[in-house]
Parts: C-alpha cells; sequence; structure tokens
C-alpha cells in the first residue's frame, strides 16, 4: 500500500476550491483531447463516433463513464488526487495506483503542492528500485511452429538496468504481455483467441526466464533491439506500464496480441511515435519490429541472441572430417574421450568436441526435463574429461542463417499471374493476407516452414470467358523439421480451404478441403542446399466436384525443396491421394515450382502442375507489401 495520507477526507473547503480551479484550467487547455491524454487511456476511435478505450478492465477508470468519455475520466482522476481512497486493482490511492496520469497532468497544470501534496509511494518506489531502469530494448523471438500462439513470432520489452554490461543484461527484467489461458483444447484455444475471449494482462518477469523458455527451451533465436529512449522517456513508460497492473485488454490473436500493446508503450514513452497507427487489420509480430526499426534514430544497435539449437548446429558446421564421427561415440561413451583416436587429436580440437558434446546434452536436458536426471551422469563424465585439459573453451559466435527479421519480404501479397491450362490461357490476380510459403526467398524467415492465411485466386478464362474464384486457402502451415544423427523432430502440415476442379463431367466443381499429415525431413548440402521431405496424408473433401458430394482417402506427398542460388529456389513435389469413402477415385499431383527474387519485395515464380492427366503452366509476378 501508498504512505500514509498527508491530506484528511473529506477534503477541505480550500482543496475542493482548488480542485475546481484545476478542472476548469484542464478543460481551458481541453487536455481531454490531447493525443498524450488519450494514449494513458488507450482511447481509439469507436465505430459509430467518438472515442472507446480499449483497456476493459473496470478498475483502469476513475469515472464510471471514463472507457468512452476522456473528459469524465480526466476530471473523475483529479478529484481522485485529492482523495485517500484505494482505487484500481491493486488498491493504491490514485497518485501511485496512476502515477503516469498524475505526473502528465502535473506538467500540465503545475500542481500546487502545498494544496495537493504529493503522496509517497512506496510500492511502486520499490518496484523501481529493483528495475533499476537505463534503458528499454525490444525483444524478438523469431518463430516456434509447435506452438499457435508463437507461430509469427513474439515481442516484449527488457528494461535494461544501470550498469549492466552484455553479461548481465540476462538478470534485467522484461515486461510482456500475454493471454491468460485457461484451457488446453486446441479448438476452444484457437476460437476465443481470434473472437477475443481470454483476458491479456500485462507482467514484468526476470529476462533470463524468458530466454530459457524461448532460446533453450523451444530453439527461438532472439534478436535484441535497443531503442534511443531519455531517462525520463523510460520512466514514463514504466510509470504507465505500472498503471496497467489497474486493467486487463480482450486478446485478440490476429490484432490486439502482444506486438500491438507493446507499440502503445512505446508511444507512451514518446508521443510523436505513431506505431499502431500502422496496424488496422492485423498486427503480425515481425511487422512491428519492421516499423520500430524504420523510424528514423529509433533503434541504437542491434544484437543476435542465438538459441542453443543454432549454436549446436554452427559448431556441426565447423567439425573436421576426422571428427565427425567422434561426437556420437562421445554421446555414446563419454569414456571414448580416452580413445586413441580422440587424443590423437589436437588438444584444442578435443576440447572443441568435448564442449560440443556437452552443449548437445545440455540442450536435450532443458528440451525435455524428465530426462535431466537421467542424462545427468552422462554431463557429468563429459564435464570431468573437459576439466582435464586445462585449456579455456574458444569463443565462437554463431551467426544467424536468416538474417535480421525486418531484412525479410513483406508478410503480405500480391500478384498478377498469365498461364494455360488444357490449350487455354487464363489471367489470375492472386492476393495473400499473410505470411511465407516455402518457395517465398527465406531471408529473416524460418527456412523450412510455411504459414498462409487468408489467400485468394481469382481466373479468367480466355476462350470461354468465364471468372472463377480459383481458390480461397483458409489457413495452410507446413513446417520441415530436417532430422539428423542428432535431432529427429517429425514433420507435419495442415491446409484448410475453397478450390475450383476442372472436372470433365461438370466443367468447373468445387470443393471445400481439409489435408493433415506428418512426415519427416532430411537436408543435404551435396550439390546445392535442399531438403527433401515425405509426408502420411489424411484428405477429406466436400462439394459438387464429387459424386455423393463427398471423398475421405489419405495417402502421401514426397518432394524436394533446393536453393540452387541465393536468389533461385525449387519445389518439386508428387501427392498420390486414394479416397476409399464417399467417392470412390484417386488424385495424383505433380508440380515443379520455381522462384526468383528480383528484390526484397519482388519475385518471379513459374510453375508447372499436372494433376489427373490435367496439364497447367503458371508464371505470375508477386510483390509483397
Amino acid at each position: 500500500m501508498s504512505g500514509t495520507s498527508a491530506i484528511a477526507q473529506p477534503p477541505s473547503a480550500d482543496q475542493t476550491a482548488y480542485l475546481a480551479d484545476l478542472t476548469t484550467h484542464a478543460r481551458e487547455l481541453r487536455l481531454a483531447e490531447r493525443r498524450d491524454w488519450q494514449l494513458l487511456l488507450h482511447y481509439t476511435p469507436a465505430l459509430l463516433g467518438g472515442v472507446i478505450s480499449r483497456a476493459d478492465g473496470a478498475p483502469f477508470f476513475l469515472s464510471p463513464d471514463g472507457k468512452t468519455n476522456p473528459q469524465a475520466e480526466l476530471d473523475a482522476t483529479l478529484e481522485k488526487f485529492f482523495t485517500d481512497a484505494l482505487v484500481g486493482r491493486t488498491g493504491q490511492q490514485a497518485q501511485c495506483a496512476f502515477p503516469a496520469r498524475y505526473q502528465w497532468l502535473k506538467g500540465q497544470l503545475g500542481f500546487d503542492p502545498a494544496r495537493l501534496p504529493e503522496r509517497t509511494c512506496e510500492r511502486l518506489q520499490r518496484w523501481l528500485d529493483e528495475i533499476n531502469p537505463a534503458a528499454v530494448t525490444l525483444i524478438f523471438p523469431s518463430a516456434y511452429m509447435n506452438n499457435p500462439s508463437s507461430m509469427f513470432g513474439h515481442t516484449l520489452l527488457r528494461i535494461d538496468q544501470q550498469g549492466q554490461t552484455p553479461e548481465t543484461r540476462i538478470l534485467a527484467y522484461v515486461i510482456n504481455y500475454a493471454a491468460d489461458v485457461d484451457t488446453d483444447n486446441a479448438f476452444l484455444y484457437g476460437m476465443r483467441g481470434l473472437l477475443g475471449g481470454f483476458k491479456g494482462y500485462f507482467s514484468t518477469m526476470p529476462y533470463y526466464l524468458k530466454v530459457r523458455e524461448y532460446s533453450d527451451m523451444d530453439n527461438r533465436d532472439i534478436w535484441e533491439y535497443r531503442l534511443n529512449f531519455t531517462d525520463a522517456q523510460v520512466r514514463r513508460l514504466l510509470l504507465h506500464a505500472w498503471e496497467l497492473g489497474n486493467t486487463w485488454f480482450d486478446y485478440y490473436y490476429f490484432k490486439e496480441n502482444c506486438s500491438y500493446h507493446l507499440l502503445t508503450l512505446l508511444e507512451i514513452a514518446d508521443p510523436a511515435l505513431h506505431l499502431t497507427d500502422h496496424f488496422w487489420v492485423w498486427t503480425i509480430p515481425v511487422n512491428t519490429v519492421r516499423v520500430i526499426t524504420a523510424q528514423q534514430g529509433l533503434v541504437a544497435s542491434t544484437t543476435f541472441r542465438p538459441s542453443g539449437f543454432s549454436k549446436i548446429q554452427h559448431k556441426r558446421t565447423l567439425l573436421h572430417d576426422e571428427e565427425q564421427p567422434l561426437l556420437p561415440r562421445l554421446l555414446d561413451d563419454p569414456a571414448s574421450s580416452h580413445s586413441d583416436a580422440f587424443r590423437h587429436l589436437p588438444v584444442e580440437r578435443q576440447a572443441f568436441l568435448l564442449d560440443l558434446a556437452s552443449d548437445y546434452v545440455q540442450y536435450r536436458q532443458a528440451d525435455d526435463p524428465g530426462r535431466r536426471a537421467r542424462l545427468e551422469p552422462q554431463q557429468r563424465a563429459l564435464l570431468t574429461a573437459r576439466s582435464e585439459l586445462k585449456i579455456p573453451s574458444e569463443e565462437i559466435e554463431t551467426p544467424s542463417s536468416t538474417g535480421p527479421p525486418e531484412t525479410g519480404h513483406a508478410t503480405a501479397r500480391a500478384g498478377v499471374a498469365f498461364g494455360i491450362v488444357d490449350h487455354e490461357t487464363f489471367e489470375e490476380l492472386t492476393v495473400r493476407a499473410g505470411y511465407h510459403d516455402l518457395l517465398d526467398d527465406a531471408g529473416g524467415y524460418l527456412p523450412t516452414a510455411q504459414i498462409e492465411a487468408l489467400a485468394l485466386r481469382l481466373r479468367h478464362y480466355n476462350r470461354t470467358d468465364r471468372n472463377r474464384v480459383k481458390s480461397f486457402t483458409l489457413v495452410n502451415i507446413l513446417s520441415l523439421s530436417p532430422m539428423d544423427t542428432l535431432f529427429a523432430k517429425p514433420s507435419w502440415k495442415v491446409n484448410a480451404g475453397f478450390e475450383s476442379i476442372k472436372e470433365h463431367r461438370c466443367g468447373n466443381c468445387n470443393s471445400i478441403n481439409l489435408n493433415t499429415g506428418a512426415g519427416a525431413a532430411v537436408e543435404t548440402p551435396r550439390l546445392v542446399h535442399s531438403v527433401l521431405y515425405a509426408f502420411a496424408e489424411a484428405d477429406l473433401n466436400y462439394g459438387n466436384a464429387y459424386a455423393r458430394d463427398h471423398r475421405i482417402g489419405g495417402g502421401g506427398t514426397i518432394g524436394l525443396l533446393a536453393d540452387l542460388t541465393p536468389r533461385w529456389k525449387l519445389h518439386l513435389f508428387v501427392t498420390a491421394l486414394s479416397f476409399p469413402l464417399g467417392e470412390r477415385s484417386s488424385d495424383l499431383r505433380s508440380s515443379l515450382q520455381q522462384r526468383l527474387t528480383l528484390t526484397q519485395n519482388l519475385a518471379l515464380r513459374l510453375e508447372l502442375t499436372r494433376r489427373d492427366r490435367q496439364d497447367e503452366a503458371m508464371l505470375t509476378l508477386h510483390y509483397y507489401f
């Protein structure tokens, strides 16, 4: 609780008169219309006029009409500053529950400390002292395909401490916004996340906890963007973050998510920033990074923090040919460090191999805490062998395999295409809300992951002068996880949407499709870097393209994804499906696709496709925006 009240209740006649003077002066200055006040209360334009706050927790408002009435909220706030009443979810006096409001109004109205004494806010001060703020850093953990809430990445803010060094920054605190998820049901999670069915809260926690979660457990690389904020701006951000403990926000997976609300904190720090103005329909974390890095002078420096997985993979590329078979032997039996083949190596390479083996065991322990006790003897034996060498470990810098996220293509895409199918030419317009597919340029993205959402293809056939909705993709997700002797995670896919299928018996027929599968992938650098994959799949189709209006079956896909040059990528795949339920039929598809990157946001794509004896060729120019 805040300090002892300096004002008795009820307010004296002089204090009541002073409140009236302040209220009148605030109205004369039209403070309730100022951008700073609107930001502090999270007001946005309402659909039918006026404004409405995005904050949904009633304790955030000191006026019953505060959610939609900025002037009433300002009047009520001034009134509460004169009282001892405990307000908000945090149960503090108004000056301590809403310190950012207090400081801003004090700066605008010049409070007389004799008539409106400033409270001592002990809880707030202890919190600020513990954080010990010096600067703000935006944190972007990259996408993680095995968690729906992390498929597009995440953002949070680290509050860097006074006297912090690169080695101690992990001890700093972060401000995080996340949904309070109370269900394990994947369907309910998806629906409630889309419809704002969860409450979202701000919280603070040590950075090392998030690093352990993202980097060590989820294999997510982290990018850190140090921001050019003054001491006053950092303090204003923190005071408002404290205020947000009094409310929650309805959490919308694609709009009012982690990234959107963190942008509002940055706007509080510097109201001259208009970051949220860029996000009217949806907010994708990587796009917020692009907006922030595009602000002149806002980003002071960028740091890359590789995940444990990335560090191990990079070290493996540094192994010499004769060292390759020694690593699995060490992992199988640490005592092999005393073998002649191992001792024959220079002592620096012995240390490198033991460090790599130890890193891998540590990674497996973090990846599955259930293995920790079982792997502890192995880790202890490796560390004992390493200690016998008496030399320091080599400092190895792990580069990013994709580059900074803001250097990748934009997430929305539009295209114009020309093609021919069954001797008939056509033109096609395409648009995709997001995000990335396997053939897109991989810079800034996971190179073996695909997330497409809300993709529409409109086609015009020239000879018959017909217009068709060729396809609509609701969601198309594919995750390839290349397996090898150390890492063996499955690949998976899910695809849901609609397409128009050209059939001999009905011309153009429609089908609603759901396809899902699990499989495996392997990576090879021979000749060119490539990934070979295979899936076992289940497939369901519904529509007038089929007898009895549906068919259910399964089959598989094999494919090859190859980087022919840094700008030229190839994707070849064959799918064979059989449908024993509904319409008894089969479906054989093959496709050769190539993409040539012209600029960061411009690409040319050639697709040659065969499906049930129907051949199609199409050339598409894609623009990313």
